[in-house]
């Protein structure tokens, strides 16, 4: 994906917006069933948008792209003509999106407060192909996958909001069907929180 949000924090993540940044903060939603601010990231070319728009039809959320918002707001410090990407400013992000509510959907999104998590994850040589189909370099794609093997969105994740508030789905070989639904049972507060059970480290030394 060209032009896309990326952040200046993580060199390898490309699909692109990078970030300036300031805070995130976490709300915790323990006494509550369904999240009011659900968050689903997850390294470019994990299925992050296919599901949240699969799962569209099932909920009364609002489903926010906020890749989409970032462009059409212009929510970006400068754009990295060396990367091909936008440097995203995630203090003007916060500010446009406010006291938020729904399902916030980005490779950025676990920047901003959230109730949960979600961490969308995919095994890094077929998130590979998967973004060489859809138009990316060659190098980008490895960059990516190698993000992906290193677990930076989850780290950063879990940083940022805590391991009881983070929730890792892998979307390996599942259909957005089966992933929408998982996405479903943690706003709804059907599922415990989980990180670690996926290891993709393989792909960097295989």
């Amino acid at each position: 994906m060209t032009d896309e949000p990326a952040t200046t924090d993580d060199p390898m993540m490309t699909d692109d917006a990078t970030t300036t940044d300031n805070a995130t903060t976490t709300e915790s939603t323990a006494s509550d069933d369904v999240a009011q601010k659900l968050v689903v990231t997850g390294t470019p070319g994990t299925g992050k948008t296919t599901a949240t728009e699969q799962l569209a039809a099932d909920t009364d959320a609002e489903i926010i792209h906020l890749n989409d918002a970032i462009r059409e707001f212009e929510l970006y410090s400068e754009r990295d003509a060396d990367r091909d990407s936008l440097v995203t400013d995630l203090d003007a992000v916060r500010e446009h999106l406010g006291e938020w509510r729904g399902i916030l959907e980005s490779h950025l999104a676990h920047h901003v407060d959230a109730d949960r998590v979600v961490v969308l994850r995919c095994e890094p040589s077929i998130l590979e192909d998967r973004l060489r189909d859809r138009g990316d370099s060659d190098a980008k794609a490895q960059e990516n996958a190698e993000s992906e093997a290193l677990d930076v969105v989850l780290s950063e994740a879990v940083e940022n909001h805590g391991e009881g508030a983070v929730y890792e789905v892998d979307t390996t070989d599942r259909e957005p069907s089966a992933v929408a639904a998982e996405i479903a049972a943690v706003r709804n507060g059907d599922r415990e929180p989980g990180v670690g059970a996926v290891d993709f480290t393989g792909y960097l030394v295989g």
